[in-house]
């Protein structure tokens, strides 16, 4: 596997147009999995190797993946506490972690727990956000005006380039506050989009994000709020609808949260005084 391989495969299959049916060419998303297995260091155990999650995913951009996934975890803060990556082998990506790197091993495995099982309550997944150390945006001053908000959508899907050939995948992008798009990233899946989207963003020391906002091209779910409180995004903008927990998450830890954007009409869950 390497990081360039080509997002979309090409097939052949039937199209039934009225009472024709033909053989036709057409390209749709590629979907395989993904294994990170993380190396890192015990200070009781010392060094240990650990399978920590297995996506399915668009290939192309693994690498981004990778690093978005673990600062949207807390695993990392920075890019330089990445060791190494290894990227060799299909569908495996491998990371070594640098020794002085800390985290709660066992507050991920909880973590990984709980988002996977039945009967959690949304009160217990906010309340972990706050003792797991995310703050509030106490400071969130991004704002943008209406008019320029509108035109968002549009100039993200302009930019969809896989979904243009595939209709089959989910865009993210960040753009700033005068409504330009800055950086898109596509996949199958709506968490790896962001995750790929923050992983550049990371590797690009442009974290945390603060001036700019994310628009996803779905709906607003509770982890992509995490994945944006956790790059401090102040402004997170869906062409669909957000979640309860997301809505709670919003106005929780102090974020502009929009849903519904599409033809000059939005519904403002939280902090209406950033939308000029």
């Amino acid at each position: 596997m390497t990081d360039t391989e080509k997002p979309y495969s090409e097939i052949r299959l039937t199209k039934l147009k009225q009472q024709r049916a033909d053989e036709v060419d057409d390209i749709v998303a590629s979907e395989e999995p993904l294994e990170i297995r993380l190396g890192y260091n015990d200070p009781l155990k010392g060094k240990l190797h650990k399978s920590l999650s297995i996506t399915m995913r668009t290939p192309g951009d693994d690498i981004n993946l990778v690093c978005g996934f673990l600062y949207s975890e807390s695993i990392i803060r920075h890019v330089e506490d990445i060791a190494d990556i290894d990227d060799d082998t299909d569908n495996v990506m491998r990371v070594e972690l640098n020794d002085d790197v800390s985290f709660d091993m066992q507050r991920l495995d909880r973590h990984f727990y709980t988002t996977s099982s039945c009967g959690v309550c949304g009160k217990a997944s906010l309340d972990a956000l706050s003792t797991s150390g995310y703050d509030t945006l106490l400071d969130n001053s991004f704002t943008m005006n209406r008019e320029k908000l509108f035109k968002v959508a549009d100039k993200l899907r302009e930019k969809q380039s896989l979904f243009e050939r595939t209709g089959g995948c989910h865009g993210v992008a960040t753009f700033n506050g005068n409504g330009e798009i800055v950086t898109v990233a596509e996949d199958v899946g709506r968490h790896n989009a962001m995750d790929k989207l923050v992983g550049s963003m990371l590797r690009s020391h442009l974290l945390p994000i603060e001036d700019m906002g994310i628009i996803v091209s779905g709906r607003a779910s509770f982890e992509l709020m995490q994945k944006a409180l956790t790059a401090r995004c102040p402004m997170l903008v869906a062409v669909g609808a957000p979640s309860s927990l997301a809505i709670e998450l919003a106005q929780e830890f102090n974020i502009c949260l929009i849903g519904f954007l599409k033809d000059k009409i939005c519904n403002i869950y939280s902090c209406p005084e950033n939308v000029l």
